[in-house]
């Protein structure tokens, strides 16, 4: 695996690289739920760009920038053995140097819910992910589905500046308990840990009853939030179409469930989606066929 950390080495390193390219963009601290991500991009794609960046523009000054989890030698020692071939690690003074100013807007779909509660968060992560595919020009985006908010807004991002980057969308990696995998797991103590999955099961409850055919939302609310109890604090539970992120006012199909709470100082995040009458996922991306793909993998 090639390390490169400026924009200038990674383009000329992807260059050199059989195509098509798969680019998963991380910061750090690798899980399964990445590490799931990565071997999706590896399954379709005959080569594999990941980097590694703590992104200060997405954090707000009373978030955990400091504190997130920094591993990078464990994380080059997994993405060796998960077959990438190029690692793009800048630093924050070769993305942000001195007179930097420009930043990525991507209007309404940022400012609701995520984006009200974490102002300037969708403006940082759209700024460094348009850098990011400056400097890797990948031919697909790898994205989990977790962050479901932040992938319509890459998605809307990758649209209106004609990248030309396909984004690719994985499912949710979980634990056993239904717990979405996240590096801020770590934070959790084994108290809150065990109480965790909660927040899956009160989007569960939300999920089902709307594809049970419930058009009341505050039906489908009040159901998760019978879940959603203590040691938990809810942040926000929001049922909304999947495309353009707007809340419904009655329900309908497809729709996607999304949940913020609280354990301890530990913000947590998840979704699910509802199939519409097709049964199609209107979030998570389906596999590519190898004719689609046009290559043979090793």
């Amino acid at each position: 695996m090639l390390i490169v950390r400026t924009p200038g080495e990674c383009r000329r390193a992807v260059a050199e690289l059989p195509a098509p390219v798969g680019f998963v963009p991380t910061m750090g601290a690798l899980h399964a739920g990445h590490l799931s991500v990565i071997g999706r991009a590896r399954e379709e794609n005959a080569a594999v760009a990941v980097s590694i960046f703590v992104n200060p523009l997405q954090f707000a000054p009373h978030e955990d920038y400091e504190r997130y989890p920094r591993v990078f030698d464990r994380d080059c020692t997994l993405l060796r053995e998960h077959g990438v071939h190029l690692l793009y690690a800048p630093g924050v003074e070769t993305m942000y140097p001195e007179g930097f100013s420009t930043t990525v807007d991507v209007g309404h779909l940022g400012e609701e819910l995520e984006g009200a509660r974490r102002p300037g968060h969708f403006r940082g992560v759209a700024t460094v992910v348009a850098k990011l595919l400056g400097a890797v020009r990948p031919h697909r985006l790898y994205l989990g589905q977790k962050d479901a908010q932040q992938t319509a807004v890459l998605r809307r991002l990758v649209h209106d500046l004609d990248i030309g980057t396909e984004v690719v969308i994985a499912r949710t990696a979980r634990e056993r308990d239904g717990l979405a995998l996240s590096s801020r797991n770590v934070y959790l103590t084994p108290e809150q840990r065990a109480a965790a999955p909660a927040l899956h099961s009160a989007l569960e409850a939300a999920a089902h009853a709307i594809a049970g055919g419930e058009r009341d939302p505050r039906v489908a609310l009040e159901a998760a939030r019978r879940k959603l109890i203590a040691p938990f604090r809810e942040d926000y539970v929001a049922i909304v179409d999947p495309a353009a992120f707007t809340v419904l006012e009655e329900l309908r199909r497809p729709a996607l469930v999304l949940g913020a709470a609280y354990l301890g100082v530990t913000r947590l995040i998840d979704n699910l989606a509802v199939p519409g009458d097709d049964g199609v996922d209107p979030i998570v991306t389906p596999p590519l066929t190898a004719v689609r793909r046009g290559l043979r993998m090793p």
